[in-house]
């Protein structure tokens, strides 16, 4: 089944995307770790995607991918206080998280790896390092949307991607500003899908794990 991956970075728009797509009849996974949350979700955002996308580029088959894109400047300070905050629960042996999670994002950010994993010029190098691989792996392909949410017009250009119709000039709203980081969570909706759902193969995730 085609589904939409939402593959930029956190902190570059993630959630508000995903709030986004809820009110257009999608159902919408922010992060996703079951094999029963790819199956329900139309969309999924975050973690694992922004990791596994060429992975789930196989295993969905005519999928969409939606890259984020923010100013440096803006991203380093954000990514770092969120870094700073999942830190312990991020830690391999030890950390609460669930473990697609923490795969994602040692994978990404070298946590285990890099001296220092907060240094802004390790993170700047970790954004342009996911940034290149992506537009390599989808080079000569139209499957892939590349879209600041900042923009004015980047909401528009998504729906015209989706091919979705709508009139005026729709805005993505401004989510998970600042410290604030936990709006997906408070957000209630319908099509809202579980990240940990659980069908018949209970927790499990797909084999390429």
């Amino acid at each position: 089944m085609n589904k939409i991956f939402i593959i930029g970075l956190p902190r570059t728009g993630t959630t508000s995307i995903s709030v986004a797509l809820l009110d257009h009849g999608f159902k919408v996974a922010h992060t996703a770790f079951t094999q029963q949350a790819f199956k329900l979700a139309d969309v999924v955002s975050d973690a694992p995607c922004f990791s596994d996308y060429q992975q789930l580029d196989a295993l969905f088959p005519g999928s969409k991918f939606i890259y984020l894109e923010r100013s440096q400047d803006l991203w380093i300070p954000s990514i770092q206080k969120l870094l700073k905050k999942m830190k312990e629960n991020l830690e391999i042996k030890t950390g609460v998280f669930n473990p697609v999670l923490k795969r994602a994002f040692h994978t990404t950010f070298e946590l285990s790896t890099a001296t220092n994993p907060l240094d802004a010029q390790h993170l700047e190098n970790c954004y342009q390092q996911h940034k290149d691989s992506i537009r390599n792996y989808f080079e000569f392909r139209d499957d892939l949307l590349e879209i600041n949410i900042s923009q004015r017009d980047s909401f528009s250009t998504l729906l015209q991607f989706l091919n979705i119709d709508f009139e005026g000039e729709p805005q993505f709203p401004h989510l998970n500003i600042g410290k604030h980081v936990s709006n997906w969570r408070e957000h209630k909706h319908p099509n809202k899908v579980n990240s940990n759902a659980a069908g018949v193969h209970h927790r499990k995730f797909f084999d390429y794990l």
